[in-house]
């Protein structure tokens, strides 16, 4: 899954931003903002290691009034450009898991920027560039890039491991933990033994179990939920989403809401007792209902 926040501007638009992209005047910037007091690259959403932040490169950032040269992105920060002309964080999808580097077999770490084999009998790895060092290594999509004097810049996939100066340097993929998303995947050990029952009503969705209290999701979640439960039957994630933002044209900002909502949905549902996994992805590109065999669906939309 692609690391992506979602920013609301001053003027109420949106934006999904990812690893890379642009913030600035120039007309190729993923955020165009045609405003005099903006640089042409004002600044630049970066994925360094589990975390996606916003980092200043020809302009200045601020939060709450104190200039920041890099901003760990979470919900809720509002980010001034200039006067007037602020950011909202409106969500962050941060991915599953990103490479890590290491030395020995207990040693692994994210990787933030660019690390240095150096020296220190024995070798370490150390945060930064520093001349004269054995290797230097840096992230790239799924990959970590290793560059030695005298060779070839090489990549190495997770699970992949190089000697360099007597060293054995691995690469491995570590699990990002967000464990309000993680709870919800699981179903409770206290979970109700009794049926639910789904009414689908196209904006809303009603779960109903015997001797609860109805739970209502309204919203971009309930839209979700009823029209998984109208539709009965596995479905592309992205025909579905189309759906339900008709004129989003942009893959990546579609997906963002995706993601963002579905997660919504998820801890929604935790919340009333729910197993999160009610509502299921295979893994490759379809999403489904996964219900009990007691479970019941009834179409009111």
């Amino acid at each position: 899954m692609e690391a992506v926040a979602i920013f609301r501007l001053s003027d109420g638009t949106t934006a999904a931003l990812g690893h890379g992209d642009l913030i600035g005047r120039l007309e190729t910037a993923a955020l165009h903002l045609g405003d005099p007091r903006i640089s042409e690259a004002h600044a630049m959403v970066s994925l360094r290691g589990p975390s996606l932040k916003l980092l200043a490169l020809r302009g200045r950032l601020y939060v709450a009034g104190q200039p920041l040269s890099d901003i760990d992105l979470v919900p809720g920060l509002v980010i001034d450009l200039a006067d007037g002309l602020a950011l909202t964080v409106l969500d962050v999808i941060a991915p599953h898991s990103v490479p890590t580097l290491g030395l020995g077999e207990h040693d692994a770490r994210f990787v933030t920027g660019v690390c240095s084999l150096v020296d220190s009998a024995p070798a370490v790895l150390r945060s930064g560039f520093v001349p004269g060092a054995h290797a230097w290594f840096w992230p790239e999509d799924d990959r970590i890039l290793v560059r030695r004097p005298g060779f070839a810049d090489t990549a190495l996939a997770p699970g992949e491991d190089v000697e360099i100066a007597g060293a054995r340097v691995h690469v491995r993929q570590a699990a990002v933990r967000d464990r309000s998303y993680e709870t919800t995947l699981r179903p409770s050990a206290e979970a109700s033994s009794e049926p639910l029952e789904i009414v689908a009503r196209f904006t809303s969705a009603h779960v109903c179990r015997k001797g609860e209290r109805t739970v209502v999701i309204a919203g971009i979640p309930g839209r979700m939920l009823s029209e998984l439960a109208a539709t009965g039957v596995p479905i592309g994630w992205a025909e579905l989403a189309r759906e339900i933002w008709p004129n989003e044209r942009s893959e990546r900002a579609l997906r963002a809401r995706w993601d963002v909502n579905l997660n919504r949905l998820r801890k929604k549902l935790l919340g009333a007792g729910i197993p999160g996994d009610l509502v299921r992805s295979d893994g490759v590109g379809n999403v489904e209902l996964c219900l009990g065999p007691r479970d019941t669906v009834r179409d009111d939309g």
